[in-house]
């Protein structure tokens, strides 16, 4: 069901790496029913599968990552038919997004190619490391639009830059430069559009040489500690770092460093 001709979406995997691409570039690469479906079992797949160990997500063209929910979509659900409405009903029953995937396991990397707006900076904001091309552009414009940035938006973007700088914002719809955006910390790197891929790699690269069990385990500590004070937070057992202690990859690291080779890292 709607992902049968896998027309709005596509996904790869090579390498223990896991590529998605939302792909409506006429729509500026924003959601409607049938691409969250899909990327619903993307990340289900990303999630799932030991052989990924890391996901790059990213828009198709060089216009947008993602303009967020399909408004021109939702105006034509009025005139639906019924049975129009039950499938996209179906879909959306059916589909966990990934902003709503609080504690997702791997790391996840945004190639931000354009504009991220509404929804597309919630799902940029629930990656783990942004790269943003420098004509990139974020905001929440919702309430230009007599709605609220309800896809953990207005939860997410105060936590990760601050409550005023994030009130400024979303009080006024405004959108900020990929370079202001570096300044609060939102984005891990800024670079020319041409070098937006090769900067990405780099990221990627430095993921994948250090044991995919620590990287879970790191993300798991780091991000269901910020729940608890210090103290917990620090004497809390985490189910992702008590596998990475019996895995062999623990063993792998010190041994490949006292044989003074590139360990050989399984994820096991």
């Amino acid at each position: 069901m709607g992902a049968e001709n896998q027309n709005v979406s596509t996904f790869e995997v090579k390498d223990h790496v896991a590529r998605i691409t939302l792909n409506r570039p006429e729509a500026m690469n924003s959601l409607n029913p049938e691409l969250r479906w899909e990327l619903s079992q993307h990340w289900d797949e990303v999630e799932a599968n030991d052989d990924i160990w890391l996901a790059v997500v990213t828009g198709a063209g060089a216009r947008a990552f993602c303009a967020g929910a399909d408004l021109k979509h939702r105006a034509r659900e009025r005139d639906a038919d019924e049975v129009q409405r039950a499938q996209w009903q179906k879909m959306a029953a059916e589909s966990t997004s990934l902003i709503e995937r609080w504690h997702f396991p791997k790391p996840i990397i945004a190639r931000v190619n354009g504009f991220a707006l509404g929804g597309g900076l919630e799902q940029a904001l629930a990656c783990d490391i942004i790269v943003a091309a420098e004509h990139a552009e974020f905001g929440l414009p919702e309430p230009r639009r007599g709605l609220i940035a309800g896809s953990a938006g207005v939860h997410r973007l105060p936590r990760q830059i601050g409550l005023k700088p994030a009130m400024g914002y979303m009080l006024t719809g405004r959108h900020m430069t990929a370079a202001r955006a570096y300044e609060l910390g939102l984005v891990n790197q800024v670079v020319p559009a041409e070098k937006l891929d090769e900067k990405v790699e780099e990221w990627v690269g430095d993921i994948l040489r250090c044991a995919p069990l620590a990287v879970r385990a790191t993300k798991e500590a780091t991000m269901r500690g910020l729940d608890h004070a210090l103290p917990q937070a620090y004497y809390t057992a985490y189910p992702a770092n008590l596998r990475r202690e019996n895995s062999a990859d623990t063993l792998e690291g010190p041994r490949a460093f006292a044989e003074k080779r590139p360990p050989k890292w399984t994820g096991r």
